[in-house]
Order: structure tokens, then C-alpha cells, then sequence
């Protein structure tokens, strides 16, 4: 059974989407594809996640990305604000219509939890290697812009702001000292504390919005 025929939904993220892409980018391909029911009712199961690595494309079954989307997983969310779709079935769309149904005050935690880690990635790197990942350190940066975006506005901003694109890409190429990006990054954190504290974004998701869209597309694979 060839699983990527089932795929509903695809889209490009990453650098692309972000417009912060240089000659030579990969194109990351990501997106959801709906299980079979006779694979999904089965004793195997069907697998959470399928992959294609020589094209970079990565696609969730339905239940597993609505779940991560309703934590608040900033990579999940971007998939569905991404301004490159190249492929949404009817089903798709109308996920997307519903996509604010998964935005919560819950997006602190991820947001930061995820800047938290490549911190910590980062900080290993400078002791064990005497170097910074400086792609990293410019995703570190995007991701907490991101964040503050979310809980400001209740949408995902996924097209980098133009003022800081130029800066992201010059901590990309090293040219920009660490203390300096670090600085920044602790400005972009109390931001972000800031943009929690009077954000309009539910404490919430809206799950049983997105539990009855899960039965209505099961449903509609066995009519």
C-alpha cells in the first residue's frame, strides 16, 4: 500500500517559507495524509508519521498532527499558516478555515521550550566544539520573533518581518558576534513574557472543535 497516495495536504516550510532562503536552500516539504480505515482499524495500525528523505518530505496521519498542533508544536503550526501550499484536498482546506481552534496561551510553553533547548544546544556546542551553530543560533532568534507573533496577534507568522531578515541571515553567515545575538535573545524573552501577559489567545485549544472534525474525516473515508 502506498501510503503517499493518501496525502491531503502538503506544503513547504523551512527556509522557503520563511524568506529567509539563499541559492542552494533545501525545499521542506511537510503535510498530512489520512490512514486508510483498513489500515487504521487494523491490528498493525497505521504509522504516525511517513517519510521520503531524498525529497525532504515528511507527512503526519491526521490524528497524530492534530494532536501536536493542539500542543501548541511550533513546527505543526507552521504547516498550517505556511503561505506555500502546493497541494490541500477539501479536507485540508477546511482544516485550515479552522486552524485559530488550535492556537491557546499553550504556545508560551512550546515557544519557549523549544528556544530553551537550542539554547542549550547552542551553549553545548560553544564548550565541547569552541563554535556556534549559526544556523541554529538564527532559528533560536526566528523562533522566539515567532513566538511573540503568536501571542500578539492569535495568528502564526511564518514570513519573517522584513526589518529583521537581513540581521537573521548575517547570524546565519557568522557575522555577527555571539554576545550580541545572545543579547538579543534575552530582549526577544522578556518580550515574549510581555506578549503572554496580555495576549488574547484562550488558555485553551478549541479540542472539541478538532475532535469533531477527526470523526467527520473518518467518516467520510468508509461513506
Amino acid at each position: 500500500m502506498n501510503l503517499f497516495d493518501h496525502v491531503v495536504y502538503r506544503c513547504i516550510v523551512g527556509s522557503r517559507a520563511y524568506g529567509l532562503d539563499e541559492p542552494g536552500s533545501d525545499t521542506d516539504r511537510r503535510g498530512i495524509y489520512v490512514a486508510p480505515p483498513e489500515l487504521d482499524w487494523s491490528l498493525e495500525g497505521a504509522p504516525e508519521q511517513i517519510e521520503r528523505d531524498e525529497t525532504q518530505e515528511c507527512y503526519w496521519e491526521l490524528r497524530k498532527f492534530l494532536r501536536l498542533a493542539l500542543r501548541g508544536n511550533p513546527n505543526i503550526l507552521e504547516c498550517l499558516y505556511t503561505p506555500l501550499v502546493e497541494h490541500a484536498s477539501p479536507l485540508a482546506r477546511e482544516l485550515i478555515e479552522m486552524r485559530s481552534a488550535f492556537l491557546s496561551k499553550r504556545v508560551y510553553e512550546t515557544y519557549c521550550g523549544y528556544a530553551v533547548s537550542q539554547l542549550r544546544k547552542l551553549e553545548r556546542d560553544q564548550r565541547t566544539r569552541g563554535a556556534i551553530r549559526w544556523k541554529h543560533a538564527m532559528h533560536l532568534v526566528r523562533l522566539l520573533l515567532a513566538g511573540i507573533g503568536v501571542l500578539r496577534d492569535g495568528v502564526v507568522p511564518v514570513s519573517v518581518d522584513p526589518r529583521y531578515r537581513d540581521r537573521l541571515l548575517a547570524i546565519r553567515r557568522g557575522e555577527e558576534p555571539w554576545a550580541d545575538i545572545d543579547a538579543w535573545r534575552s530582549e526577544l524573552v522578556r518580550d515574549l513574557d510581555r506578549a503572554y501577559a496580555t495576549t488574547p489567545l484562550p488558555e485553551e485549544p478549541d479540542v472539541l472543535t478538532v475532535n469533531a472534525f477527526l470523526v467527520r474525516a473518518r467518516r467520510s473515508e468508509v461513506v
